[in-house]
């Protein structure tokens, strides 16, 4: 089997799921768009997400050509972007979230191009400093690695993979050779948010994927309510959600895109129903 855990520090990430397997449980964890709409509230829901029910935090690096990302998601990267979101303001964000928060572990996830701009050194650096735990890249494959993965890795990131229902037993070594943290299952062929995954076949590919590391299988794209939380959960030891929670604070802007008083409100009350799900779901 694979992975970095037996030779690398205990990151947050490991702490947090070491805990929930304790608790017998899977993790939620839930992704927002780092400055949608602007940073001021995405700062404030930041901080809130944790005693929502969030164990593990993703946290989006807006890009202007987000090419994975399905319409909601493009659609809160450029409300960032034309707030003045960069990726330096991003890592002072996870700054302020780490003056009053040491434990929930936090993953940045995004494309190569933004961390290429700032300069890869300088970036895991200053993601390391800041208290970034993880990265997620999407448009970087195994065989890019010496671009980022093993800085980040010999900087103390965890380097987290995604797997998809393409990726077959021949791919996944490959994909799994560097990673760490936990593995991300896309449970759906495309773009974020465009369909409901099948969860006969969720609970197949998580089996196969176990088959092949230790690592934490988490699963997303799709998750949009409790219940179908409950139902990954019941397999996964991690459901990520993003779509659904972008969508339900874009629900709540004004006719400009800025926040009203029910933003962040609207978006923690759907995560503390996404945790109930996930509790709903506590394996023995």
């Amino acid at each position: 089997m694979t992975s970095l855990t037996s030779t690398h520090t205990r990151s947050r990430i490991d702490e947090a799921f070491a805990r929930l397997k304790v608790q017998g449980r899977a993790a939620l964890i839930t992704f927002i768009e780092s400055g949608d709409p602007d940073e001021a509230t995405s700062l404030a829901l930041l901080k809130a997400l944790p005693a929502s029910g969030a164990d593990i935090i993703e946290f989006g690096m807006p890009f202007t050509d987000p090419m994975a990302d399905g319409p909601v998601i493009q659609a809160a990267g450029l409300r960032a972007l034309h707030a003045g979101q960069t990726l330096h303001r991003t890592l002072g964000m996870v700054r302020q979230f780490r003056s009053g928060n040491d434990t929930t572990p936090l993953v940045l996830m995004g494309y190569f191009n933004p961390i290429y701009v700032y300069g890869v050194e300088a970036f895991v650096r200053d993601a390391k400093a800041a208290g970034v735990d993880g990265l997620i890249v999407v448009d970087l494959p195994p065989e890019e690695d010496d671009e980022l993965c093993l800085p980040a890795i010999a900087a103390g990131l965890n380097f987290i993979r995604l797997a998809t229902p393409t990726t077959d037993d021949k791919r996944l070594p490959k994909v799994l050779q560097n990673t760490s943290g936990f593995v991300y299952y896309v449970s759906i062929n495309g773009i974020t948010g465009a369909a409901e995954p099948d969860y006969s076949q969720v609970e197949h590919a998580v089996a196969r994927l176990r088959a092949h590391t230790d690592l934490p299988i988490c699963v997303g794209f799709g998750v949009r309510n409790a219940a179908a939380a409950a139902a990954i959960a019941a397999h996964a030891d991690g459901v990520v959600v993003g779509t659904a929670l972008i969508s339900a604070l874009a629900g709540t802007l004004d006719a400009e895109g800025h926040a009203s008083a029910a933003t962040n409100s609207k978006v923690v009350e759907l995560v503390r129903s996404l945790s109930a799900g996930v509790q709903a779901a506590r394996r023995t």
